[in-house]
């Protein structure tokens, strides 16, 4: 039963002592109150385990996402930059489009790392796509401009682009299955709410480096050299994100496997390469198929929770500045600015709302978030489009507040709707599918459809409320997994005292 952290500064050796104390005494509880219990580990967390892992995968998770906002919020001057033919709409689409791109390979990275990060270990997936997330954010700065070498100009920034997108793939199924499996089942949306804490922390960063950058430079030395300077600072910040994530612990249930394999455990070997078959070499290819053979109705679910949950969320983080720049005609810095201050109420209410879906369910919070957008898309617009400070600030908020109740659960409700044995790849290909189809065009869609409707400024909002449409479907269908045990895994509990509770609860004392 793991509860250890394996870091380069472990627990005092008392602390050591009482845990392995701990895993007796429970074992022991176990087999007096319930035979059947004989070979279940309840696993008990150690906080302070729990809470270093959730930093290191919501600060890691803020780096890949500082990279990735960076390309969005930039996306009038790199279509400038890149694409200067044509009209500014068709430059507009054009950078669009290949911020798009992108997505197109995320299930590719998702398929790949999912698979390999059961075989080869969580954290060392999670080091690997900030490599790779770092180096091509950090190749896009050095990119020469179109005028400087013409056509190769937009190929290099595709390639790059894929790059990011690839390594992406791997990012938020590893991530979240890694708090999802370390977090005690009672406080699972808590933990996981800052998985979401960490994204956008990262848009937060980016869109202010921006902002900072339109103000000191204006557009002149934005278009000529200013726009590679965010780029320019992902190399650093990767750097940073590779030690956190090197520094990370396994989760229990790999280490679980760890041991096995070196120790041979206390299992025969049928045994052990029955509860592990999903970490064997041949791992990869089997367990895709069986995702798409065994797991089809889940995944489906998991395409239409995650899509409605994308388009909303790009719609209002990622597409937004540019919808009050290019369309209402707002100064950058201003429509920045207001975004800024949205993200940060959403952060200051985040990990209540992880809290809430713990106590009350992860359904009715998804619920209300999917009806926010369906009911208060068009207010919020009108608002919006009412051009005043105030209004647009409040139209914001409805957005921002519906958009909340899924960011603070989503990253707990996910991890939960498959079974441990193909938790982090089917994770990884559902919500990369959904990305690439859904999330990542969101603001291509939306550009095109109001260049197609004379520049309908409502055209946001009916594409909004579609999207949360499928949503309310979509968390109708699914089942209710708070404060309930991962499926395919023991139950996580905080404390000794809730082991022996939940023990005695299923075995209670025969009355005489």
């Amino acid at each position: 039963m793991p509860t250890g952290s394996t870091e380069a500064d472990p627990a005092p050796e008392q602390d050591r002592e009482a845990l392995k104390r701990h895993r007796v005494l429970f074992r022991a509880v176990a087999r007096r109150k319930n035979p059947k219990l004989r070979r279940t580990d309840i696993t008990v967390t150690d906080e302070r385990v729990v809470k270093r892992a959730v930093k290191a995968a919501a600060l890691g998770n803020a780096m890949e996402w500082f990279d990735f906002g960076i390309y969005s919020y930039l996306a009038v001057t790199i279509g400038k930059v890149f694409f200067p033919g044509g009209s500014d709409t068709a430059s507009l689409l054009s950078s669009f489009a290949t911020f798009a791109v992108a997505f197109l390979v995320r299930p590719l990275g998702g398929a790949y790392f999912g698979p390999l990060g059961d075989r080869i270990g969580r954290k060392k997936v999670l080091a690997l796509t900030m490599i790779m997330m770092a180096l091509g954010t950090l190749c896009i700065g050095l990119i020469p401009s179109y005028a400087a070498i013409g056509f190769w100009s937009p190929v290099l920034l595709i390639l790059f682009r894929l790059v990011q997108g690839f390594s992406t793939g791997g990012e938020y199924g590893g991530a979240s299955t890694f708090i999802a499996e370390y977090a005690p089942d009672k406080k699972r949306g808590f933990f996981g709410s800052f998985l979401e804490m960490g994204t956008l922390i990262g848009y937060t960063g980016a869109a202010g480096i921006v902002l900072l950058l339109n103000t000191t430079l204006g557009d002149e030395a934005m278009v000529s050299w200013g726009w590679r300077l965010p780029f320019l600072i992902a190399g650093p910040l990767g750097l940073v994100g590779l030690y956190l994530r090197v520094k990370l612990d396994e989760t229990p249930a790999f280490q679980k496997f760890e041991a096995a394999q070196t120790h041979g455990g206390g299992n025969s070997a049928v045994e052990t390469e029955a509860e592990f078959s999903h970490l064997s070499e041949n791992a990869p290819k089997k367990k895709i198929s069986e995702i798409f053979t065994q797991q089809w109705p889940t995944l489906i679910l998991c395409i239409a929770l995650v899509g409605a949950y994308n388009i909303t969320d790009y719609m209002l983080l990622s597409y937004m500045p540019t919808y009050l720049t290019d369309t209402l005609h707002y100064e950058e810095s201003h429509g920045l600015l207001i975004l800024l201050g949205t993200m940060a109420v959403l952060m200051c209410v985040l990990s209540t709302v992880g809290k809430l879906s713990d106590r009350y369910g992860r359904k009715p919070l998804l619920m209300t978030g999917m009806l926010g957008f369906f009911v208060l898309a068009i207010p919020a617009f009108l608002l919006v489009k009412q051009g005043s400070v105030p209004a647009v600030c409040g139209g914001m908020a409805l957005l921002g507040l519906s958009l909340v109740c899924l960011l603070g659960t989503m990253s707990a409700a996910l991890p939960a709707l498959f079974p441990t044995n193909v938790r982090y790849g089917s994770l990884s290909i559902g919500y990369n599918l959904a990305v690439s189809l859904f999330g990542g065009t969101t603001p291509l869609v939306i550009t095109a459809l109001m260049d197609v409707f004379d520049k309908n400024v409502m055209v946001p909002a009916y594409y909004t409320m579609g999207a949360a449409l499928v949503g309310v479907i979509a968390v109708a269908c699914m089942k209710e997994t708070a404060q309930q045990p991962l499926e395919g895994s023991p139950p996580s509990v905080a404390t000794k005292e809730e082991a022996v509770e939940l023990i005695e609860a299923q075995s209670p004392e025969p009355r005489f």
